[in-house]
């Protein structure tokens, strides 16, 4: 009873999974070296990491936005008991992360920038339908299933992209990235809370992000070509992007 059982039955399986990473983990035989701080400064002077940081920003943002407002989103919106507002939530939520490694295995075989184009189009879609009010929680649950299980894709898609633009600063990407990630996520659970104090509705904090993911999938077709031409022809032959 009371949220400290809770977070301690959250730490059995913390343990488990500590314990399988201790007993399998093994380092890789070809380790790079190691990087210094002012390589990730270098990194950070080359506009394709600020593009990939932006557009997992929205997808691994919008995930954890989402996720984190949820409940009081059905809550708050449609009168849903907290119990079964944080039920709905763990559905939407399972859909977006079992769909994660599907992206990453779509979009290898037909490329992830087509998959991450079609999945910004869905996003804003899906959201642009809840910033005009579903009249019915049902309808609000099904748009929010398909909107996170479309982000969800989308983070598999651009990890699928990732280690090809930066083969030697993968590691440096993957924390810079998904510091991004995780400010997407902060900024977007934010958006929606400021919406529905000022507006008393979460209608606008919807279409806000929405509009993100227009601006995403604009920005991704403006430079797909310059992907494709340029570091794209390296990796032709092996995987596709």
């Amino acid at each position: 009873k009371g949220w400290r059982n809770v977070l301690g039955l959250c730490v059995l399986p913390l343990i488990l999974v500590l314990l399988i990473f201790a007993y399998c983990a093994k380092e890789a035989p070809d380790r790079p070296v190691p990087k210094a701080v002012r390589e990730y400064a270098a990194v950070l002077r080359d506009g394709d990491a600020w593009s990939f940081m932006f557009f997992y920003g929205i997808t691994f943002g919008g995930f954890v936005g989402l996720a984190s407002s949820l409940t009081l989103y059905f809550h708050d919106q449609y009168g849903m008991p907290a119990v079964t507002a944080g039920s709905w939530t763990a559905v939407c939520v399972l859909a977006g992360s079992f769909m994660r490694p599907v992206g990453g295995f779509v979009a290898d075989r037909v490329g992830g920038i087509y998959v991450l184009s079609v999945l910004y189009i869905v996003t804003a879609t899906t959201l642009g339908m809840l910033s005009l009010g579903m009249p019915d929680v049902w309808m609000a649950i099904a748009a929010l299933i398909v909107s996170l299980a479309a982000l969800g894709m989308g983070n598999g898609a651009i990890f699928q992209l990732l280690p090809q633009r930066f083969r030697s600063e993968f590691g440096m990407m993957t924390g810079l990235v998904g510091m991004a990630g995780g400010l997407g996520g902060f900024i977007l659970a934010s958006g929606l809370g400021y919406s529905k104090q000022l507006t008393n509705s979460y209608q606008t904090g919807f279409l806000g992000f929405a509009l993100l993911a227009l601006v995403a999938l604009l920005g991704l077709t403006r430079i797909k070509g310059r992907w494709r031409t340029t570091w794209g022809t390296a990796v032709l032959g092996s995987v596709r992007i």
